[in-house]
């Protein structure tokens, strides 16, 4: 399937086509599902492949062991659920089943962050990178849109040891096209500047490209790169960028502690130490309501991307 560069998709669209792409390679290949196929977009995969298609029903903990199951037996499990049980109900089960034996399995969440907005704090996701991220030998990331969502499914596949790929459940602009350099692992440099860095994940790589344009036209020289991998971090990226502009925001839809600016922060307060701001929900729940409306609530919007800028370039002055 072709996207338009700037069209609105939820990435969790394009892991049901990966799904499937996979599903036609290898018969390998299996699926978990905890009863919302339709959400995570797994029910394409369950029509062309029954036989490698279980629905667990609502019992994440179940789905977790009996995937680590699988993968012992040489199978390529995908694990499909909402993040905040995959993160929490079954966290205990990604650790000791899946992490500590070091096995396949791929965990592919939807609804990571506020993008599932109106379905409220229960159903949002914003601890779970930080959680997952502090389980030995897990691979942490969240593709910014449709087209580095289906190459992360399919290196995942083909990578040794425990795989989360967080997903979005509403739109995301369609950022890149089929000839983008996408490694699990290395950070992709959208621009480069001089003046200030803005370093996001996920949906909020869209919005610190917004806030670099408003940025250029107060004359500020912005560095942008999608950071899609958490775990294990781009350290060199982030060391280059903080020697080439000596000021650093980090941009996640997440909690700002043990995600994306935590991750950050801890390299450069090793490598090379910086000015720094982190934009993300600041010990707080987010409530019910319209995606951008709860971005604007919580400094997380564009206007607050551009704020923080300024602020850290002022301190590095």
């Amino acid at each position: 399937m072709m996207y338009q560069k700037g069209e609105m998709v939820p990435t969790r669209n394009a892991y049901g086509q990966a799904l499937i792409e996979l599903g036609e390679q290898t018969e390998d290949v299996v699926v978990f599902e905890a009863d919302i196929s339709k959400s995570t977009r797994t029910d394409g995969f369950a029509r062309k492949f029954p036989e490698r298609f279980f629905n667990i029903g609502v019992a994440e903990q179940n789905e977790m062991a009996i995937a680590a199951g699988a993968a012992m037996c040489g199978k390529i499990p995908f694990v499909s659920t909402y993040a905040v049980f995959a993160s929490m109900r079954a966290c205990e089960q990604i650790r000791t089943f899946v992490a500590y034996p070091k096995l396949n399995v791929n965990i592919c969440p939807s609804h990571g962050g506020v993008t599932s907005a109106n379905d409220g704090a229960t159903h949002q996701a914003t601890e779970d990178l930080g959680i997952i991220r502090t389980i030995p030998g897990m691979t942490v990331l969240m593709p910014a849109d449709v087209v580095t969502t289906r190459m992360a499914v399919h290196q995942a596949a083909a990578m040794d040891g425990p795989v989360y790929i967080r997903l979005t459940r509403g739109g995301v602009p369609v950022l890149y096209d089929e000839s983008v350099d996408f490694q699990i692992g290395k950070a992709i440099s959208l621009q480069e500047g001089k003046d200030i860095t803005l370093i996001a994940i996920g949906d909020m790589v869209c919005k610190a490209l917004v806030a670099a344009e408003e940025l250029a036209k107060e004359g500020l020289d912005t560095t942008v790169l999608d950071m899609h991998t958490i775990k294990p971090i781009d350290e060199e990226a982030i060391v280059k960028a903080a020697v080439q502009t000596g000021s650093i925001v980090t941009v996640e839809d997440h909690q700002i502690y043990g995600g994306l600016g935590s991750a950050v922060a801890e390299v450069l307060v090793e490598k090379h130490p910086v000015a720094m701001e982190r934009i993300g929900l600041k010990n707080t729940f987010a409530e019910s309501g319209e995606y951008e409306e709860l971005l604007n609530k919580y400094g997380m919007d564009v206007p607050s991307i551009v704020q923080a800028a300024k602020r850290v370039i002022s301190r590095k002055k």
